[in-house]
Parts: structure tokens; sequence; C-alpha cells
């Protein structure tokens, strides 16, 4: 059911979009060129098109800056322009913030968010502010869960705020709001208060409303889990206290161009959908998916590849189709389905006709992209002693960049057969977000601190 709550029919000049490779929205490339405004990239896909980004770095090889954090989180950061922006909560000060950085030397600038008192179940490895937030250059906005959406100048300087409901889901919350022309889109939740909504991203003011399907009944209170049980054991830690269960979908949603219009792709629980990203009107529905979701889809040649979590069975469901229907496609467009044994938290690529995923356990599981047939799987081992990964595959030219744990990052090819081209390290800080490119350089959060990676001088 979607709820309209004011046209908008606003939208910049053709001009003012591209196609990367199939189905991909970019926005302006003058305006795009340099940054990583939003989770996953430009295009929300793990995309870099940057050159001289370094591929070797430990702590003391092309090291730019390291600035400590306050605290744990799992947010990965974003950059626009001279500035870096990261989510960050306080636990101990029941603080909810997004912090700002000088990107030429690591200076903490500004530290703005809210107070926020009231106790919210989420998993003792997703620490609250995990959303990263997205800027279209003129502002930023971030979810901060429970409190809702809030948006900052670069000032520092809140502009305004929307109520989104509470998250009562055991895991908390973890979808990343985007941007898309004057709206600011965001699948809120999981849990009771669930919803995919759309904003003015200038005003805050609601325009429209979509409810996902309905999940089982809420779960009976229990007691809560104990602190930070460790990532092997994360499903311990989920929060029983939450009445919004522990189903949902918290993937971020994807914009992309099919044919003459836009889709809005949202991946909730049991079913993947397209929207009109203006009105929220449904276009499309493929059913048959899991009843968790966390990983954002991959797309590439036309086809939608998304991952979600069985629960009778454990592992992931693999799900692909084919981009360019309408209404119910379940039997007409859904290409595939292939069930691995382990999970997949982070988001997969596609990339030279392949699907490349990363399992929590650290294994990278390579995917026929027509088929869905295993072509081959390989842990990767390093160093350190928290070998799984959380965090999302970002693809840099044939090159594919992924964080375990540990704060490694191990650089494959992106190709038919295993190839590991190196292991990067900058001591064992623990790290379940994702690099951040942009201009050359790679941003890295860890618990502990903000990394940034460069070869050359930075861009004047």
């Amino acid at each position: 059911m979607t709820r309209r709550f004011r046209g908008l029919e606003r939208g910049g000049p053709a001009a003012c979009r591209r196609l990367y490779g199939v189905f991909v929205i970019v926005a302006c490339a003058p305006a795009w060129a340099g940054n990583w405004p939003a989770w996953r990239g430009p295009e929300g896909t793990g995309v870099a098109h940057d050159a001289g980004v370094p591929l070797k770095w430990s702590d003391r090889k092309n090291v730019r800056w390291r600035t400590p954090l306050p605290d744990r989180g799992n947010s990965t950061p974003i950059v626009w322009g001279d500035r870096v922006f990261v989510t960050q909560a306080l636990e101990k000060e029941n603080r909810r913030t997004l912090m700002c950085f000088n990107r030429t030397d690591g200076k903490p600038l500004w530290q703005s968010g809210i107070t926020w008192t009231e106790r919210d179940p989420t998993n003792g490895q997703n620490p609250y502010c995990s959303p990263s937030p997205v800027t279209d250059g003129q502002r930023i906005i971030a979810y901060f869960g429970s409190p809702g959406l809030y948006c900052y100048d670069f000032a520092g300087k809140e502009l305004w705020r929307r109520d989104t409901g509470k998250v009562d889901s055991w895991q908390g919350s973890g979808s990343s709001p985007i941007l898309y022309q004057d709206l600011c889109l965001l699948n809120a939740g999981p849990g009771t208060h669930a919803a995919l909504i759309a904003c003015d991203k200038a005003t805050g003011e609601l325009v429209w409303q979509v409810a996902p399907p309905k999940m089982p009944g809420g779960a009976a209170p229990g007691a809560p889990p104990p602190a930070h049980n460790g990532f092997d054991g994360a499903m311990m830690s989920a929060d029983p206290t939450g009445e919004g269960g522990f189903l949902g979908s918290w993937a971020t949603p994807l914009i992309v161009k099919v044919g003459d219009r836009d889709e809005l792709i949202v991946i909730h629980p049991h079913r993947a959908a397209g929207y009109e990203p203006l009105t929220g009107k449904e276009i499309w529905r493929c059913t048959g998916l899991p009843d968790q979701a966390f990983a954002s889809p991959a797309v590439g040649k036309g086809v939608l590849v998304t991952t979600g979590h069985r629960m009778a069975g454990g592992g992931t469901r693999v799900t692909a189709i084919q981009l360019g229907g309408t209404g119910d496609v379940t039997a007409t467009a859904r290409l595939w389905q292939t069930d691995l044994p382990k999970e997949c938290i982070g988001s997969g690529v596609i990339a030279a006709g392949r699907v490349f995923l990363v399992t929590q356990f650290g294994s990278v599981v390579c995917l026929d992209l027509a088929t869905g047939k295993k072509v081959w799987e390989k842990r990767l081992s390093g160093q350190g002693t928290l070998g799984g990964s959380w965090s999302s595959i970002v693809l840099l030219d044939d090159k594919m960049l992924i964080p375990n744990h540990s704060g490694e990052v191990f650089v494959l090819a992106a190709a038919p057969q295993f190839e590991l081209l190196g292991i990067n390290w900058a001591g064992e800080e623990t790290t379940c977000a994702s690099p951040a490119i942009a201009d050359g350089e790679l941003f890295l959060r860890t618990y502990k601190a903000l990394w940034c990676f460069g070869t050359a001088e930075p861009a004047k």
C-alpha cells in the first residue's frame, strides 16, 4: 500500500543522468567526480572509478593520516570535496552523532547529533548509528534509527529532522538513506514501524510512504543478551526484548535505470520490488526470497542479484532477477536461485560475468551470473585473529577490495579464477565497515580510528 503525501514531478535535465554499464544511474559527472557521497559509492553498487588508489599500504606505508574515533561503530564513511563524514554513537553518553573531518589532515571539524536515552534493542555487534550518511554537497542526511532522519549543513547546523518510528528489531537498524533528485529515500526499520519512505531532502517533509510485507507477529519479551558476544556467535547477541522480532530487511535501496524509466529497487523480506521513485507506486515484484535481507543488491548486465538469510536450514539464498518486467515477475523474470551453506552479511558485486560474494566466515564465493553455478570458493587467510567479514566488496577496475574483522583488506582479481593480489594491514583494528574511495585515496573506518591511505599528494 502506498500513501502519497505530496506530488513531485521535479526532474533534473536528462543530460544530468548517464548509464554505467547497464541500468545503473549516476548523477551529473562533474558534481560527483572525486567523491564517495553515499553507502556503496556514487552509484550505490560498490563500484569505484578512480585512478591512483593505493593497492598496498600498512601502518607505515602510504598513510595520509589516522584519526582516533571516540567509540566503536560499523558505518562506512562518505567523502565530499575536502570533507569526510561518518556516523558515530557514543554509547556511555547516549549520543548519536555525525562527525566531520578535514580530508587533508584528518582533523575533526565538528560533531553534531542528539541525546537519546531510550533503550533500543539491537545486536551486541551492531552499535547504534550503523547506517552510513548521504550527501549532495550542500547537506548531509543521517539515519539514527529510532530518533529518525537528521539533516545538517556543512557547518554541522541541524536543518531538519524527521520521525520515522521506533526501531524495535532484535538486530537494530542498518539501512542507509539515499538521494534521488529532490528526495531522500529510506528503508526505515526493521520492526513494528518498518516502512519505505520518501521525504523532501531540503525540508524533511514526507512525500510518500509504502508499507513493507507483513512479518510474523512480535516476539515475547526476553532477557537482554550478553554484551558483545563475538562475531561468530552474533545471533546470540541479538536482543530478544524487541517487539519487532528478528526478521526484516536491513538492505539499502538502489536506484537503477531500466529502459526509459528510473526504478527504486528495495529488498524486502520474502520479495524484491521496484518502485517509481517519485511516487512510491510499485512497478514489479519478485517473491520467494528469504525472511531476512542484510545486503544491498548487486546489479550488472540487466540482472539484479539479491542475497538473504534462510531461516530454515541457515545459510544464504542467492536470487537472480532479470530487470525490465512489470507486475508479478516471479515466474517470468526469476532466472535462478542457489543456496549457500554460509551466511553473507556484506554486499557483493558483479564483474566479468560473475557474481562475487563474501561470507561472514571470510570466504569469497564466485558464481556464474548466467546460471548461478559455483565457479570457486576460497577462504581469505591473513595475520589477524578475526578472519570473518561483515564488510561489503568494493570493485576497483578489475580488482576487489575485501576487509575482514581484523582490519586486513584483501585485494583479489575479479576473475573466473581465484587470484590473490595482496593483503594490506595497519595492525589489528576491528572493522565491519567497507572501504570508501575518492580522488585517489582510500578511507577505512575501524573501531579505533578513521584511516586515509594515498600514494600521491592530494588534489588541491
